[in-house]
C-alpha cells in the first residue's frame, strides 16, 4: 500500500510537471511573478500541489483576458479540460470571463451551458459579456433566466442589464430593472446610479435620470459625466454647462469625454459664448489637447461662427488624423472658404490619407461655395481614381456648383447623364439656381420632379411661388400657395436668435413680445436711415401679399433677422463681431440690408442659416450673393 501511494504521488508529480512545462511556453507574454509561481511549484510539498495548480489556472485565464489573448486562452483552456479542475466551478467562471473578453461569446456561451452549477457570479459574467459585444437582447434574455433561477444580482448584473436595457432603448426593461434595483438596495449605489441615469437619458426619460441622480448618496465622474452627456446629445447645452459647473463646484475632475459631450452640445446650437467657457476651463487645468477632444473643439469653432478660433485649435493639436483634417475641411467649406478648402484637401492627399465619399463630399461643396467650376468637376473625376462611385450628396453638389456659375442647361444635361437616378435633393439644387438667376420655366420642371419625389416638402412649393412672384405671376404664386394649405403643407415659421452671454434672445417676424421692442425698433428705423442713403432698395420680389409697395416695404423690415441684429447692436459692445442664427435660408432683402449695415459700423457680422455661413465686412458678403 505504501508503495502504491508513493507511486501515484510521484505519477501526479510528473503529470504535473509535464502540463506545467506546456504552460510555461505561455508566461512569456506574462510579467516574471507568473514565471516566479511556476518555479516554486516543483520546490512545493506534493499535498500543495492541486492547490498551486489551480492558482496557475486562473492566473493564467485572468492575464489571457486581461491582455485579449484568444489564442493563448484556448491552448490553456485545452490543459484546463485535461486537468483535474475541470469542474471547479470557479476557474469555469475564468474561463467564461476570458472567451467573453476576448470576443468569443459563442465559446463563452459553450462553457457556461456546460456548467453543472450556476450561480449568480457565472450569470452576471456572461451578461457583462453579452452587454460588452452589444448583444444587448441576449444579454436581457439572460437577466430574465438569472430571476427565474432564484438567484439575486449583483451590482455588476444590473450595470450590464441597464447598458443593455439602455442600448435597445427599452424604457420597459429599464425600468423592471431599476424595481429590481431598489428591491436589493442598490439603486443609490454610484455605480448602478449612474448606470440607471444613462438608460433613462437614452431613453428619452431626463426627468426620471435627473431624480435618480440627485438621490445618488454620493456621485463620482461616471454619474456626472453620464447626465451631462445626455444633456449634450439632446442638444441642450445650457443645461449640460450648468450641469459642468456644478460638477466643478464640487471638486470633481472633467474628463475628456465631458469636455468633448460639452463641445458637441455647443456645436449643435452654436453657443460660442458657451463654448469659450468651457474651453477656458480646459486650458486652465492643463488638459492637453488631444485628437479626441480637439476635433470636438475644432467642430464647435466651426459650427459656432467662429472660423479663426477653429483655424487655432487645428493648428495647436498635439496629432492630426484624418478626422483633425475632414474637420478643418468641412469647417472651410461650411464658410465658404473654397481656396483654403482646396488646399487642405491637397494636403491630405499629398500625406496619403485615405480620402473617403464624406471628404469629397466636403470638398466638392467647398468648390460651390467658392465658384471653383473646373476644380470641382475635376475632383469628381478624381474619386475614381480612389475607387469611389460618386453618390447623390456628390452628384447634388455638382448640380449647385454648376447652378453657381449660370450654367443651367449643363447643370440640367449633367442630371440627365447621372448613372444613379435623380433624388430631390439633385432636383432641388436645380430649383434653387433657377431661383437665383431667374429661370422661371427650367425652375418649374425641377419642382414638377420634386413634387413627383417628396410630394410632402413644402420648401420646394414656397421657392416656385417665389420665382413666379419674382417673375410678376403673382397669380400663379398665390395658387402654389393655395396648393400648399389644401395639402396641409405648412411653412416652418422663420425665427433667428442671437446669444448674448449665457442668455439666448429669439425673435420672429413682426416680434413685439421682447422688453426691449422699442428700442430694437428706434435702433432698426436708425440703421434703415443710414443705409437707404448709402443705396440699400427694399427688394419685394418675393412678397406675395396683395397690398401696395409701400406696405411691401415696411413688411420686410419686420423680418427676424434684422430684429436680431439691432438688439445685438444695442446689447454688445463696439468691436465685437455680431453672430445671429437663423433656422431658414435668409432672404434676399435682409441679406442686400446686412451688407449695407456692415458697411456703416466697425465691426464684423455672421449670420447662419440653414444654408452656410454668411460673413459680412465693409458691404460684401463671404458668399458672393449666392447662397
Amino acid at each position: 500500500m505504501k508503495r502504491c501511494t508513493q507511486s501515484s504521488i510521484f505519477h501526479r508529480f510528473t503529470i504535473s510537471s509535464f502540463r506545467f512545462r506546456l504552460l510555461k511556453s505561455l508566461l512569456p507574454l506574462f510579467p516574471r511573478k507568473s514565471l516566479s509561481t511556476l518555479g516554486s511549484v516543483q520546490h512545493e510539498r506534493t499535498k500543495d500541489l492541486d492547490h498551486i495548480d489551480a492558482r496557475l489556472y486562473l492566473e493564467l485565464f485572468k492575464k489571457c483576458a486581461d491582455q485579449c489573448k484568444l489564442k493563448e486562452g484556448q491552448i490553456v483552456h485545452s490543459h484546463f479540460l485535461a486537468s483535474r479542475f475541470q469542474h471547479y466551478a470557479h476557474i469555469q467562471i475564468a474561463v467564461i470571463n476570458m472567451y467573453a473578453k476576448c470576443g468569443d461569446m459563442e465559446m463563452a456561451r459553450k462553457v457556461f451551458d456546460k456548467m453543472t452549477e450556476r450561480d449568480s457570479v457565472s450569470y452576471s459574467v456572461l451578461i457583462s459579456g453579452y452587454s460588452q459585444s452589444y448583444a444587448f437582447e441576449e444579454a436581457l434574455r439572460l437577466y430574465v433566466d438569472l430571476g427565474k433561477m432564484g438567484l439575486q444580482p449583483n451590482r455588476c448584473t444590473f450595470m450590464s442589464a441597464l447598458k443593455s436595457a439602455a442600448g435597445m432603448q427599452s424604457d420597459a426593461m429599464g425600468s423592471g430593472i431599476h424595481g429590481t434595483c431598489v428591491k436589493c438596495g442598490c439603486e443609490k449605489n454610484v455605480y448602478v446610479g449612474s448606470a440607471l441615469v444613462d438608460m433613462y437619458t437614452r431613453c428619452n426619460r431626463m426627468i426620471e435620470a435627473k431624480v435618480v441622480f440627485d438621490e445618488l448618496e454620493s456621485k463620482n465622474n461616471v454619474s456626472w459625466n453620464a447626465l451631462i452627456a445626455a444633456y449634450a446629445r439632446k442638444g441642450e447645452e445650457h443645461s449640460a454647462v450648468k450641469l459642468f459647473l456644478e460638477m466643478r463646484r464640487g471638486s470633481f475632475e472633467p474628463t475628456r469625454s465631458t469636455y468633448a459631450s460639452l463641445f458637441a452640445a455647443c456645436s449643435s446650437t452654436g453657443a460660442l459664448e458657451q463654448g469659450r467657457l468651457v474651453h477656458a476651463d480646459m486650458i486652465k487645468f492643463g488638459v492637453q489637447l488631444s485628437v479626441f477632444v480637439g476635433d470636438a473643439l475644432l467642430d464647435m469653432y466651426s459650427k459656432a461662427g467662429s472660423i479663426e478660433d477653429a483655424k487655432k485649435v487645428f493648428s495647436r493639436l498635439l496629432k492630426k488624423d484624418v478626422v483633425s483634417w475632414s474637420s478643418m475641411l468641412t469647417a472651410y467649406a461650411h464658410h465658404g472658404l473654397g481656396q483654403e478648402a482646396v488646399e487642405i484637401f491637397e494636403e491630405m492627399c499629398a500625406l496619403g490619407f485615405k480620402l473617403d465619399g464624406i471628404a469629397f463630399s466636403c470638398v466638392l461643396k467647398a468648390c460651390s461655395h467658392g465658384g471653383l467650376l473646373e476644380k470641382g468637376l475635376y475632383y469628381l473625376e478624381l474619386m475614381r481614381d480612389y475607387k469611389l462611385e460618386p453618390e447623390s450628396k456628390h452628384y447634388t453638389t455638382i448640380v449647385d456648383l454648376l447652378g453657381r456659375a449660370g450654367q443651367l442647361d449643363r447643370a440640367e444635361r449633367f442630371i440627365r447623364a447621372m448613372k444613379i437616378k435623380p433624388t430631390a435633393n439633385v432636383w432641388r439644387a436645380l430649383l434653387g439656381a433657377c431661383r437665383t438667376h431667374k429661370d422661371m420655366e427650367l425652375g418649374a420642371y425641377a419642382a414638377e420632379r420634386i413634387f413627383e419625389l417628396d410630394p410632402h416638402d413644402s420648401g420646394a412649393h414656397i421657392m416656385l411661388s417665389n420665382i413666379y412672384a419674382s417673375a410678376g405671376r403673382l397669380s400663379d404664386a398665390a395658387r402654389v400657395r393655395k396648393t400648399m394649405r389644401t395639402s396641409g403643407l405648412q411653412k416652418e415659421p422663420a425665427c433667428s436668435w442671437v446669444e448674448i452671454g449665457d442668455a439666448v434672445h429669439v425673435f420672429q417676424a413682426n416680434d413685439d413680445m421682447h422688453p426691449q421692442r422699442k428700442e430694437i425698433r428706434i435702433m432698426w428705423e436708425k440703421l434703415r436711415g443710414g443705409i437707404t442713403k448709402i443705396g440699400y432698395v427694399p427688394d419685394t420680389s418675393d412678397v406675395l401679399w396683395f397690398v401696395d409697395e409701400e406696405e411691401k416695404e415696411e413688411r420686410l423690415q419686420c423680418h427676424s433677422e434684422k430684429l436680431a441684429l439691432a438688439f445685438a447692436l444695442l446689447n454688445t459692445s463696439n468691436g465685437t463681431t455680431i453672430l445671429i442664427k437663423k433656422n431658414i435660408r435668409v432672404c434676399d432683402d435682409c441679406h442686400a440690408a446686412f451688407r449695407f449695415v456692415s458697411m456703416l459700423i466697425d465691426r464684423g457680422i455672421t449670420l447662419r442659416d440653414t444654408k452656410r455661413f454668411h460673413h459680412f465686412r465693409d458691404g460684401a458678403c463671404s458668399c458672393r450673393d449666392y447662397w
